[in-house]
């Protein structure tokens, strides 16, 4: 019993660090992949690195984009498309 006593405040730490910075980012990790994977022609999205555009074409063999852009048309991997970002831009419809 002597022996568990030692390692509890070591146990807590691990649980808390898990609880508070390992589960939510893989809940934002599996939030971020359905929605790269739920994107369709015509949505309005955000690139990670500010680019604003609406979708044209989807590639699920590449997992890759087509964005059409006030210059042009520029081809995009799904996972550089911001959901942060792209949420506020274009919102889900409301539930009813």
């Amino acid at each position: 019993m002597e022996g568990l006593g030692q390692f509890a405040p070591f146990i807590l730490m691990i649980v808390i660090v898990y609880f508070f910075m390992i589960a939510p980012q893989m809940k934002r990790a599996k939030k971020e992949k359905k929605f790269a994977a739920e994107l369709k022609k015509g949505d309005k999205v955000i690139t990670k690195s500010g680019m604003h555009g609406k979708v044209v074409e989807l590639n699920d063999k590449e997992a890759s984009c087509v964005i059409e852009t006030g210059a042009g048309k520029i081809k995009f991997e799904r996972s550089a498309i911001s959901m942060e970002m792209s949420m506020k831009f274009n919102p889900p419809p409301a539930k009813k």
